[in-house]
């Protein structure tokens, strides 16, 4: 076991300024800890070992800001960029803090709100593009509604589809070299929100005009929400090669939205999810959309963001230690897991031979699949102790 879990830039560790920015209000209490700077931001992660950041467009730039001001922030924030060498690989909007958004910004059914939304986050495209982004997360934290009555879902996704189709056309017509990426969510802030899991989002992209340029940012604690699991999730956005980034945090189960840092709550589903990436070649940003508890100041902030990364390289090399016990390939080899990945009907086979194969049911229903042994040699190598 190595004691040596430093992060570096090949391990594509980032953070989002909302994270550690975090002023720990909650529906019950006032914030706890001050507004950060984002360029104080930048240099502290850049000093824990991170190699990328993000950005709402609010989170850099106040909501209502001056010409003046917007270009002194941005300009404050390259600099900082330039001088730290973290970068920029996904940027965002904030459609969802500013009361004009109370009822949705693609899909409000205001007419004048959507198109504001639409500007706003066209206008933040173009700083996403200068910085460098590769991805732009789309949250629809707003879009959704407490009654049904009050929202026409089926105008609603016509909406939120055209919202997309209009972002895919800017981007090809500016030439960007930008992907987007649908961030699912079942509830909170909404009542329920539209697009609410990995599932809803895959099903809405084939209807998009452009759906080559739109995958999914799926996040630990959204799946968790909703009694779903991560690595399942996570598995089928990665068969239909739609995994374009990804949110890491900690939940315990379906509830609030946690936002518990890495390793915090669902360890299990946690490791095995890293598991999941490294083995599959996930080669995209490892993103953390945490929030630092409100009972911290910031060192505590720094803590769990040191402590985020640390928690992803233990679990890295707690699952490549799994992977390469001979003990756990024979556990394998008895589940026949291995067996799965073959096609069930060989090339060219007919169906006059399988349907004359012979085949004992009974015999088969005996076989012991051994998976307790498995999951429990799982187990010991997360704790540790092998």
């Amino acid at each position: 076991m190595s004691n040596d879990y430093s992060p570096r830039p090949e391990h594509k560790f980032s953070f989002g300024l909302w994270t550690v920015g975090w002023l720990g209000i909650d529906p019950f209490g006032v914030a706890t800890r001050e507004p950060m700077d984002p360029v104080h931001a930048v240099e502290r992660l850049a000093s824990l070992g991170a190699w990328g950041v993000s950005f709402h467009d609010d989170d850099l730039i106040p909501f209502g800001a001056d010409d003046a001001e917007r270009s002194n922030r941005i300009a404050a924030f390259r600099k900082a960029l330039d001088a730290s060498g973290l970068v920029v690989p996904m940027a965002t909007t904030n459609l969802f803090t500013h009361p004009v958004f109370k009822d949705g910004a693609f899909t409000a059914n205001d007419r004048d709100i959507r198109r504001f939304a639409l500007r706003k986050v066209l206008r933040n495209l173009d700083l996403a593009a200068e910085l460098g982004a590769k991805t732009y997360v789309l949250w629809g934290g707003r879009e959704g509604s407490e009654s049904p009555v009050a929202k026409d879902v089926r105008a609603a996704l016509d909406r939120y589809a055209e919202g997309l189709n209009v972002l895919c056309a800017y981007v090809r017509e500016q030439g960007y070299d930008i992907r987007f990426a649908i961030e699912p969510k079942p509830n909170e802030p909404r009542g329920d929100i539209l697009l609410p899991t990995i599932g809803h989002a895959l099903a809405f992209i084939t209807e998009l005009a452009d759906p080559e340029i739109v995958g999914l940012n799926p996040e630990v604690g959204h799946e968790q929400m909703a009694g779903l699991s991560v690595v399942h999730g996570y598995a089928q956005a990665l068969w239909h090669g739609k995994l374009f980034h990804l949110d890491l945090n900690g939940q315990t189960g379906p509830r609030y939205d946690q936002d518990l840092r890495f390793g915090n709550g669902d360890v299990k589903s946690a490791f095995l999810l890293v598991d999941l990436l490294e083995g599959a070649g996930y080669d995209g940003a490892r993103h953390f959309d945490f929030k630092p508890a409100r009972t911290e100041d910031e060192d505590g902030v720094w803590a769990a963001a040191a402590g985020c990364m640390k928690n992803y390289l233990i679990f890295k090399e707690r699952a490549a230690a799994f992977r390469a016990d001979p003990e756990v390939a024979a556990a394998l080899a008895a589940t026949r897991v291995a067996e799965l990945s073959e096609p069930t009907l060989a090339a060219g086979e007919s169906l006059t031979a399988l349907r004359t194969e012979e085949f004992d049911p009974e015999a088969a229903a005996k076989r012991g699949k051994g998976v307790e042994l498995l999951d429990q040699l799982a187990l010991e190598h997360l704790f540790g102790v092998r």
